[in-house]
């Protein structure tokens, strides 16, 4: 069995993340790109993962702030699988993976890092892409930066209007 390791989450989970939260934090900023907003939506919007497990890592939420999933609306939950499904087109045409990983951790207990804000993960997947560096070295290795990563998908959102 494959499995993804992440050690260095440890320490970003198991902070105190104070009353703020990130996701609303970046909605209502007006700097897309700086914040690596990549598209809104009427409910919900795209971001960048900053600390992605491999390159494109993407992470969609609602717009309204709400941690458990079962309190989305249904507009919430319908445009938030849609914008599931078009980002993983988008990513397909970018960058070409071999698969996806798409979910969510509910709960804190579940390695959710942001639990009062519910929102799904989009890791593209490539064949060999686990190594022993985030386990031996407490090393990742992910071949582009989020800066040219962004722009790579912004172009890709643009191309597929």
């Amino acid at each position: 069995m494959d499995r993804i390791w992440a050690p260095w989450r440890t320490v970003y989970i198991g902070k105190d993340q104070g009353s703020d939260c990130i996701f609303c934090d970046k909605l209502q900023s007006d700097a897309d790109e700086e914040n690596y907003v990549l598209l809104r939506g009427d409910k919900t919007f795209v971001l960048l993962n900053i600390y992605p497990y491999n390159n494109g890592h993407l992470l969609i939420a609602p717009k309204r702030h709400v941690g458990d999933m079962t309190d989305l609306t249904d507009e919430e939950s319908l445009e938030l699988f849609q914008m599931t499904q078009k980002m993983v087109t988008m990513l397909r045409n970018a960058f070409n993976p071999d698969g996806f990983n798409v979910g969510a951790n509910l709960g804190k207990i579940a390695g959710a890092g942001i639990p009062g804000h519910f929102h799904i993960h989009i890791v593209p997947r490539w064949g060999g892409d686990t190594n022993f560096m985030p386990v031996i070295g407490d090393v990742r290795v992910i071949s582009e930066g989020l800066e040219l990563t962004y722009q790579k998908l912004k172009e890709q959102l643009e191309k597929e209007k």
